[in-house]
């Protein structure tokens, strides 16, 4: 069986994890192995956190609705009931953004929702 020597290709392999791995502290950067194992772990914490994100931004979403509702003496979960009663279709991204920005036009959504609730 022939020898082969890899040449370019295993180059091009540790050039790109090399490169991945620019700005990591000490051996991380310019050690191969240990760039290589640093690199992984960075990649699965970077595929694990995008869909970490979207459920913090949710958890923050709904803390932000319940404290405007409960400024406008309902609960969080009477409030999301009556706006399902009411057919209004506004996600809590929306919300959230109208709690903190535009708390009079959320103050209105959340009478109309007292009301059917009530």
């Amino acid at each position: 069986m022939p020898r082969v020597k890899r040449g370019f290709k295993k180059k091009n392999r540790r050039v790109k994890v090399l490169k991945l791995a620019r700005g990591y502290w000490g051996a991380r950067s310019s050690n191969y192995r240990t760039a290589k194992e640093a690199v992984e772990h960075a990649l699965m914490y970077a595929y694990r956190d995008r869909r970490a994100r979207k459920r913090d931004f949710r958890r923050l979403w709904i803390v932000r609705i319940k404290a405007a509702a409960q400024l406008n003496g309902l609960t969080y979960s009477r409030f999301i009931q009556g706006l399902k009663k009411l057919n209004i279709e506004l996600d809590r991204k929306v919300l959230a953004e109208l709690a903190a920005n535009q708390p009079q036009t959320f103050g209105r959504i959340a009478t109309k929702v007292k009301d059917a609730v009530a």
